[in-house]
């Protein structure tokens, strides 16, 4: 399927033409006249998640792998990484073929499961990385995320061991000895409202400690949802240092700050704000945005995180933490990087598509949208502006914190090579 009248990164308007799944040509007026009307859209590289939690197998209230990469394409991404805390914990390589295979059989975009570190996410014991490795789903990202990675010898042998194989740990970095109990950002608002607070050098000791572990045993260490100011003065230190780190933030801490737990449209207290890592302040969320423009954090990941409503509409001590992400990141990217002037559209596609691709392996993801390249393509209407509406969502969680907000921006078609997954913003 060819395309006409899109604009290539927010250049001049062209015309795509596809064969075989791959882009054969750009340029005016080589698509034909049966190609798909982009209509002035935006051309980007197909989206690619590092941090997407999918829940299949174990939890297909909350979402499965077809509803989940059903979500993903409507927001833009022709591949994301699945989580692995799951239940069975994707620790073996039999776990993560399951869910590999899910992937390939609903297709609408690629999935890439994330293997374990620990067995069963217990901080224990080496996960079975190398068959994870092996196996027929190449496994080349590793996470306990949800959980840290605590023990520093465990976290030691787990980097030397990914170096064998080109793998990367992706640290979910939170020093659980100074969370117990955390219910939300340390700070005035948790001592006015009466929430255990959330120290932020909980977050930063775990990262400044294994960037210095990634170094003295030269591997690949990924650092999950940054959301302090103090992480992104230590990550900003480790590169300046040459080590091989890389950072994401997710779209919720580019926007929404701590106060909102006090402050929400409908009172105090409101689960759907309670996420881990939580919600920080307005300073904090300053120096991400700035973080993300310099290039200290490399990527913008969504940590789409589906709940069922019973686990997230209830007291707050008792509520989940996460929000879901993948169909309102690129629109949220937009208000909080585009709008302010941090980031053009090159630098969109090189933080959510281009550079994930790179830090998850992913030869096929990421291309630039030139001759020869896979035709994964996200076509993207910037200029009207939507009113956020979770029940028309594709996943089959509705936690979103953005509900009744009005966002910039709209998904128009996803092509996952050559192939649409959604056109007029629908599924294919």
């Amino acid at each position: 399927m060819n395309i006409r009248n899109v604009r290539v990164l927010g250049g001049e308007p062209v015309d795509i033409r596809i064969a075989g799944g791959v882009i054969a040509e750009i340029g005016p007026g080589v698509a034909g006249p049966d190609a798909v009307d982009g209509e002035g859209a935006i051309a980007l590289p197909g989206l690619v998640d590092l941090h997407t939690h999918l829940r299949e197998p174990g939890r297909e209230d909350a979402e499965t792998v077809q509803t989940g990469t059903q979500s993903a394409a409507r927001g833009g991404y022709t591949a994301v990484h699945a989580m692995a805390n799951t239940s069975p914990v994707a620790d073996t390589a039999g776990v993560v073929e399951q869910v590999w295979r899910l992937g390939r059989e609903f297709a609408h975009c690629d999935v890439h499961p994330v293997g374990a570190v620990t067995v069963g996410l217990e901080g224990k014991q080496l996960a079975e990385l190398g068959a994870m490795a092996d196996s027929a789903a190449r496994v080349r990202v590793f996470s306990d995320d949800g959980k840290c990675v605590d023990d520093a010898v465990l976290m030691r042998r787990a980097l030397e061991y990914v170096k064998a194989f080109d793998g990367v740990v992706a640290q979910h970095a939170q020093e659980p000895r100074l969370t117990a109990g955390a219910q939300m950002n340390e700070g005035v608002i948790s001592g006015r409202l009466g929430l255990t607070g959330w120290p932020a050098v909980a977050e930063e000791a775990i990262i400044a400690r294994d960037c210095l572990l990634a170094a003295h045993v030269g591997s690949r260490l990924h650092v999950c949802h940054v959301s302090t100011a103090g992480s992104v003065e230590i990550i900003r230190w480790a590169k300046s240092k040459g080590w091989n780190i890389t950072a994401e933030v997710t779209p919720h801490h580019l926007l929404l700050t701590d106060d909102l737990v006090e402050e929400s449209p409908v009172g105090a207290y409101n689960p759907i704000y309670k996420v881990n890592p939580p919600l920080r302040t307005r300073a904090d969320v300053e120096a991400l945005r700035a973080a993300l423009a310099d290039g200290t954090i490399d990527i913008v990941a969504t940590d789409h995180a589906p709940h069922p409503v019973e686990d997230k509409e209830t007291e707050w001590s008792a509520a989940a933490m996460g929000m879901v992400g993948l169909e309102t990141a690129l629109s949220v990217v937009q208000e909080a990087m585009v709008e302010t002037g941090l980031l053009d559209w090159a630098g969109v596609a090189q933080r959510m598509s281009v550079t994930p691709a790179r830090i998850g392996r992913l030869p096929g993801q990421g291309r630039p949208l030139e001759a020869g390249a896979p035709a994964n393509i996200t076509l993207y209407d910037p200029t009207v502006r939507t009113k956020v509406d979770p029940s028309a969502f594709a996943s089959k969680s509705r936690n979103t914190p953005y509900e009744g907000m009005t966002l910039p921006g709209r998904v128009v078609a996803t092509f996952l090579r050559g192939r649409p997954t959604v056109l007029e913003g629908k599924l294919v």
